[in-house]
């Protein structure tokens, strides 16, 4: 097998799969789930269940890629057996999946991005909400927006490990915080901020239900992109010394504390102008450029700042997700084609341009692409989340926990036994039985069964 690099540095490791966690989803999903859910009692339950199933789901995955050194479908048949591999064509094709349709939504962040530095956000809500549904219905703008961000994802990919997904990580990862921070200061210095952050902060019991431990564990599980083979792939570049549990730990930290971020940046600034922001998919691209004007109404260029900020932002947390995306698919072709990288990393590329361009066009321009009733872009988002994540993750813990062998798992979890094994026995309860438990019912709750 060509050399297939691996991460140079600890903080490159943390970073770069950090990035791969931290996307869309903790900018954009996590402020209006906590919404919806009940703000700090949220936030409460989902960093339980990150301890419960995040770490150990993480770990398990760690093990499996670090162990066998190579490409999802080969790590898992090296360490569960030939009947294995398919769990890992299983991540290969989940990940494909989710970067064409991911690219759409990222492409539109692209064109906020470049309308932002244009000044053509300014204007009342309805001129903004107009402005979405004219850009998201063009049959052509979208789709080359999508196509632009596949491509760019592919610039970094082509470079390799080190020199393409690693620098990338060290640049995009402190950007992104530092952006972060930015708006979150500027967010809670506003007037009225406080009830925002107390929103945030100040737990009410008496909003836990079922419901929303279910939807907190929904948001763990999907939050560290379990189930992708995203983590097994950037596990395969680990080194030797690289301490796996502290890894996964330090990642779920830094991914969780992002998230909380994205919150105070959002929530002081809804809260300022008498908005909840628990309305979904248009939150990002129809509410808050108006919250934005709004709540920066005496400062309009602090607004036109905060605003081109805010897009930048998540830009490059879309990127730093469709990077671990793309390496998962073209590290297959890579190994088992014995493509070269480059090659390997434009199969990808075209697969990944058609899907989004059809993905992009079902939501608007064309009606005719449809799936079960539902628009292709509708379909694959339930698709990966309601099936094929949790199917995946699930098969991955019950592989670890029971058909692997304790000795293979535990030497891989130790270093061979130059780290501590007094958590080894706790964190393998969680994989068997915790982790299983906890995908069931987000399996059972996404399906509307419970």
């Amino acid at each position: 097998m060509a050399d297939r690099g691996n991460f140079g540095t600890k903080i490159g490791i943390i970073l770069a799969t950090a990035g791969s966690a931290v996307g869309l989803g903790n900018v954009w999903r996590f402020p209006f789930m906590t919404g919806q859910n009940g703000g700090a009692v949220f936030i409460i339950l989902y960093f339980g269940c990150i301890l419960l199933l995040g770490i150990p789901g993480m770990v398990s995955e760690f093990v499996i890629g670090r162990h066998a050194q190579a490409n999802a479908y080969r790590a898992y048949g090296k360490m569960g057996g030939k009947a294995w591999r398919f769990v890992g064509i299983l991540g290969i094709l989940t990940s494909t999946i989710i970067l064409g349709f991911y690219a759409v939504v990222a492409g539109w962040c692209l064109q906020y991005l470049f309308a932002s530095f244009a000044g053509h956000l300014s204007g009342d809500a309805a001129y903004v909400r107009n402005y979405f549904q004219t850009f998201s219905s063009d049959p052509v703008k979208p789709c080359l927006w999508g196509v632009a961000f596949v491509l760019l994802t592919h610039l970094v990919i082509v470079r390799g490990v080190q020199r393409g997904i690693e620098r990338a990580s060290k640049i995009l990862m402190p950007l992104l915080l530092i952006l972060l921070v930015v708006i979150v200061v500027a967010s809670c210095l506003l007037p009225g901020a406080g009830k925002g952050i107390e929103f945030l902060f100040k737990p009410d019991f008496s909003k836990v239900t079922h419901s929303v431990l279910l939807e907190a564990l929904g948001q763990a599980f999907f939050s560290l992109s379990l189930g992708t083979a995203c983590l097994c792939t950037y596990a395969s570049y680990f080194s030797r010394q690289t301490n796996l549990l502290r890894s996964a730990t330090q990642i779920a930290l830094l991914d969780t504390a992002i998230a909380i971020l994205a919150g105070l940046m959002i929530f002081p600034a809804a809260f300022s102008v008498g908005i909840q922001p628990d309305s979904g998919p248009s939150l990002i691209f129809i509410t808050l450029p108006n919250v934005f004007q709004q709540a920066f109404s005496s400062m309009p260029a602090v607004g036109y700042v905060i605003g081109i900020l805010f897009y930048a932002l998540l830009v490059f947390a879309a990127l730093t997700s469709t990077i671990s995306m793309h390496e998962i698919g073209t590290a297959f072709f890579y190994e088992e084609m014995h493509l070269t990288r480059r090659k390997a990393a434009w199969i990808l590329t075209a697969v990944c341009s058609v899907l989004a361009v059809f993905c992009s066009l079902s939501i608007g321009a064309v009606d005719g692409i449809r799936l079960f009733g539902l628009s292709l872009m509708d379909f694959c988002d339930l698709l990966t989340a309601q099936v094929m994540l949790p199917a995946g993750a699930l098969l991955t813990s019950i592989m670890i926990g029971w058909f692997v062998p304790a000795k293979t798992v535990g030497d891989e979890f130790t270093n061979q036994g130059t780290v501590s094994l007094r958590l080894f026995g706790v964190w393998l309860f969680c994989v068997r039985f915790v982790v299983p438990l906890c995908i069931l019912l987000i399996f059972l709750h996404q399906l509307g069964v419970i």
